[in-house]
């Protein structure tokens, strides 16, 4: 029996619509599942016909497999990862590549490169995005790891992958260990800022405006004409449109408390490591906690005054300030994002490609959109581009959004509606463009407490000076660092 090209282990919706995928661009695939009923049912349903081989144990799958063998894991991060690992190593050969396809957080990727190349083997950690669609259609693939990988898996990588318009595959190599999953943590944060910046627009239109969900369905339909062009302004609208039975609006019965599933904590806590101010994405992952506080929330409403909405200006004219500010936070999200990816490509000795990292999210994966393409030029024509907001392009687009961003955030909050996303942005902006910040008073008040010491403008940077301030405290001062 002709060997077949790969082994997928873990038939859940992404791990079956990947194997549809390859298969149907010319791969033959071998499968297996923890749950056997599953291998079973699919081969003889959706797979049935197809080049597809159903495997009742691990032996038998790698077995089946030619060489050097790929095997890819599609199983939930975390342990089960590890356990499989332990499962494969002693079936495989020298050169045999592990590929993990799951949400694993990027600390474990370095830690299992390091392992599974320590036993003379290769391994893969992707991130993959694009959901249930994009596994099936062509999704952002994301590799990082052990590079010798790379040659034997680029052609199915970049085959089953999205293409934007050029034909240029959603998929390209990113850096070693755990850089694949590293960016694709960076773009579930950035997802998660993009929805919440997404859902305050909708808040204000509806709660501020008082427009209905078919007045909200148009305007963002609208909006997906022109900059704002993208996946998630277009499933906005798809949802604004939706009936329940009754022909209401389904989005008004969805209980109000968001879930998730950590990458985008991940990004927050990953960001407080480096050292970099990810504001707007923070806000977006205390956002969901605080929408779980529902009980809370609707005992509060009961008892804490604020303003009621009572919009009394132009509409229209709001509806358009409103659509800056979208537009004006999200380049300070992807600005945040790639400054974060650039700490961390310092830190992890990485040699990221910005424009390319654009590239891999134009198509197939959840934050594709056409803003996308802009970020690649600015990164194409500036590789070493400190922060996107000093791109000629962008300085430009947040200059002209600027006073209807403004208008939007003091708009909310003289109205009382929360928007944390939009605010968090333009604070961001307003910090990052000030020459000088309060900071001083801060290492003021450290040293005065703590002696931590303090730079002075008058001096060389790296001179420390310590105060006596109350003419109480001695002259020792505390060592300086950042932690």
């Amino acid at each position: 029996m002709a060997k077949m090209d790969i082994g997928l282990i873990g038939l859940a919706v992404m791990g079956e619509n990947l194997v549809m995928n390859l298969e149907s661009k010319g791969f033959s695939v071998a499968v297996y599942n923890r749950t056997v009923d599953k291998v079973t049912n699919f081969v003889e349903g959706r797979a049935k016909g197809k080049n597809i081989l159903g495997t009742y144990s691990l032996e038998d799958l790698v077995a089946s497999l030619k060489t050097p063998r790929k095997v890819m894991i599609m199983v939930k991060a975390g342990q089960p990862v590890d356990n499989l690992i332990e499962q494969l190593i002693p079936l495989l050969e020298e050169g045999d590549i592990i590929i993990d396809g799951g949400n694993s957080h990027f600390p474990d990727t370095i830690r299992r490169t390091k392992y599974v190349e320590g036993k003379g083997l290769l391994y893969v950690g992707t991130g993959v995005s694009g959901g249930e669609e994009g596994a099936l259609l062509g999704p952002s693939l994301m590799p990082g790891g052990s590079p010798e990988a790379w040659p034997h898996i680029q052609p199915m990588f970049q085959a089953v992958a999205a293409q934007v318009e050029d034909g240029s595959p959603c998929a390209d190599w990113v850096g070693q260990d755990g850089a694949g999953h590293f960016v694709k943590m960076v773009h579930n944060g950035i997802e998660y800022g993009d929805m919440q910046l997404i859902c305050e627009a909708y808040h204000l239109l509806k709660d501020l405006l008082g427009l209905s969900p078919q007045e909200m369905h148009q305007i963002f339909s609208e909006w997906n004409q022109g900059e704002l062009d993208s996946y998630l302004i277009e499933i906005t609208a798809d949802i604004l449109a939706y009936q329940d039975e009754d022909g209401s609006a389904l989005v008004e019965k969805i209980l109000d408390t968001a879930g998730q599933k950590g990458t985008g904590k991940w990004t927050a806590v990953s960001s407080l490591d480096e050292g970099v101010p990810l504001t707007l994405i923070g806000e977006a992952v205390y956002s969901r906690f605080l929408s779980a506080l529902k009980d809370e929330r609707v005992a509060a409403s009961q008892v804490l005054e604020g303003p009621k909405p009572n919009f009394t200006g132009d509409k229209k004219a709001f509806v358009e300030d409103i659509k800056q500010a979208l537009y004006a936070s999200k380049i300070v999200s992807y600005a945040q994002g790639y400054a974060l990816m650039r700490a961390a490509a310092e830190s992890h000795g990485w040699d990221l490609n910005y424009g390319g990292i654009a590239l891999m999210w134009r198509g197939g994966c959840i934050i594709r959109s056409a803003f996308l393409g802009d970020i690649k030029k600015a990164f194409d024509q500036n590789p070493d581009l400190a922060n996107l907001l000093l791109d000629p392009f962008f300085k430009e687009q947040i200059t002209k959004a600027q006073d209807s961003w403004r208008r939007v955030c003091a708009t909310a909050m003289l109205h009382g509606i929360p928007v944390p996303a939009f605010s968090a942005a333009l604070s961001y902006y307003d910090g990052y463009r000030s020459e000088r910040l309060p900071a001083n008073l801060l290492q003021a008040q450290r040293d005065y407490f703590g002696a931590h010491t303090y730079e002075r403008i008058d001096r060389p940077r790296g001179e420390f000076f310590h105060t006596n301030w109350t003419g109480q405290g001695g002259s020792t001062a505390a060592s300086t660092y950042n932690a």
